[in-house]
């Protein structure tokens, strides 16, 4: 051979399930979008008809969820973007880095919504009237509704390995379960008046309690992936079978694994016949290459390392 090989070339399915995996985090996150806004107007107006704090806090928790679904979506794009000059691993880092931000920020909405309803268990004039038989209704039905929604986008973010979609998926969760003690404070309401205040406040802390644990869990899986921690051990299993799957790889050695958002960037090092030529060895990296990006197509780039093979030696 004359001239340098040329590349070997990836099928066209790798770019289109990358592209998929987009396609599916957003409709993902727009559906529970349409679903968050019925259930904040309907919250909305309930908490200005019976007056209650608890659905009040649990209509705010759904509006900022909102707010950074939509956020995420955007940054489900623009992670999308290819690596550029000033980016050459891409921009997978931003959909992580936002689903960590997203996390926080719901931690000091839920700290700063427990004390002020601290604030108001011991300052309240116990003026606030009982709740209406029926306004439970209102939560019960968004408990249902998010609960369906939850599972859609959790399904969808453990199937892509999204921590971003998975941490909107959280919030999801941690709405269904603050619209049920919204329900569960209205029921206990209705049924004893003279603690209604109380019982209002106290449902409204435990809501923003359950705010502060959702936002701590899901803000620490996103940074796992900003702080490069390993990923799960079927990642390494599947990178290794790939390439032993290449002709010529006697073995495999070191694999290193850097996983954000919709990226992945693998060093792995290969073990060829110590007699081989650069050249073929060579064509065995691309092959272990376009492998492994075959069989994950999230990898965006491989570093193929070539060792000398003696049995034995490891």
């Amino acid at each position: 051979m004359s001239h340098y090989p040329d590349p070997v070339k990836l099928p066209s399915y790798v770019s289109i399930a990358r592209r998929e995996r987009n396609r599916q985090l957003i409709l993902s996150a727009k559906r529970g979008v349409y679903i968050r806004l019925l259930i904040i107007w309907a919250e909305s107006m309930g908490a200005w008809a019976f007056a209650s704090s608890a659905l009040t806090l649990d209509a705010i928790s759904s509006f900022v969820d909102v707010f950074f679904s939509i956020s995420l979506i955007y940054f489900i794009k623009f992670a999308e973007r290819p690596p550029d000059k000033n980016h050459p691993f891409g921009h997978g880092r931003f959909e992580p880095l936002v689903g960590m931000q997203i996390g926080i920020v719901i931690v000091l909405i839920g700290l700063l919504a427990f004390f002020q309803q601290l604030f108001h268990l011991f300052a309240d004039n116990n003026e606030l009237r009982a709740a209406a038989a029926y306004a439970w209704i209102i939560p019960a039905l968004a408990v249902f509704l998010l609960e369906i929604c939850y599972r859609l986008v959790i399904k969808t973010a453990r199937k892509q390995n999204s921590p971003a979609l998975a941490a909107d998926a959280l919030h999801y969760r941690l709405d269904s379960i603050t619209s049920a003690i919204a329900a569960l404070a209205l029921i206990l309401g209705s049924y004893f008046p003279v603690l209604s205040a109380l019982i209002d406040h106290l449902g409204a802390q435990a809501i923003a309690c359950f705010m502060i644990g959702i936002g701590v869990y899901a803000a620490k899986n996103n940074l796992y992936q900003l702080i490069d921690k390993i990923p799960a051990k079927e990642y390494f299993d599947k990178v290794r079978s790939a390439a032993l799957s290449v002709e010529g790889v006697e073995e495999t050695e070191k694999i290193r694994i850097q996983q954000y958002g919709p990226d992945a960037h693998i060093n792995i090092d290969v073990e060829v016949d110590p007699h081989m030529s650069v050249m073929l060895a060579h064509q065995i990296t691309q092959n272990v290459r376009v492998e492994i990006q075959k069989a994950w197509p999230a990898v965006r780039d491989v570093i193929v390392h070539v060792e000398p093979y003696y049995p034995g030696d490891h």
